[in-house]
């Protein structure tokens, strides 16, 4: 279940006019204008309800999700997701929602999966025995157990992204 009530969020970001002289300029003043991204926003998610989000760059789809997530906190608003105020980031909160997004890996490259998993589960502090226990669940159930020992980056795509969603969960 989600509820979002007068959810708002704001960027500061650094405007620049052309030209050399206001690059330069640029170094030494900045000047800050703000870009709303969300706005009043209001809606409910009950369990079993399927949600797309469809919309235009820049209206907001992205920084949505990553309030719903926990990762960033809104400017004002309230939102609950699963009884839980996200940007808290609550071990019982983490536990029950992953958020995997195209554009970045949460993996290292150079790593094989399983050091990956391990340096993921100290950074978040999680118990051992539930870990192991989530990993070899989702290892067996996305068949991907005899490739937890190869590089992220000798993976298929397909491989990659099977590991990112055990990563994520």
């Amino acid at each position: 279940m989600i509820v979002i009530r007068n959810l708002s969020k704001s960027y500061s970001v650094h405007k620049k006019e052309a030209g050399l002289l206001a690059s330069v300029q640029s170094l030494f003043v900045r000047r800050r204008i703000y870009r709303r991204a969300l706005h009043n926003i209001h809606m409910s998610v009950n369990e079993g309800e399927i949600l797309g989000l469809v919309g235009a760059n820049g209206a907001g789809k992205t920084t949505l999700v990553k309030i719903l997530a926990g990762i960033i906190h809104p400017d004002e608003g309230q939102v609950n997701v699963l009884g839980h105020t996200p940007w808290l980031r609550r071990n019982s909160f983490r536990r029950q929602i992953s958020l995997i997004m195209g554009q970045k890996a949460q993996l290292w490259w150079d790593l094989p999966a399983a050091d990956c998993f391990i340096l993921l589960r100290e950074i978040y502090g999680l118990d051992r025995r539930e870990f192991q226990h989530s990993l070899d669940y989702l290892t067996e159930q996305l068949d991907v157990r005899d490739q937890l020992h190869i590089q992220i980056r000798r993976l298929s795509l397909g491989e990659r992204m099977k590991m990112e969603l055990i990563a994520a969960t």
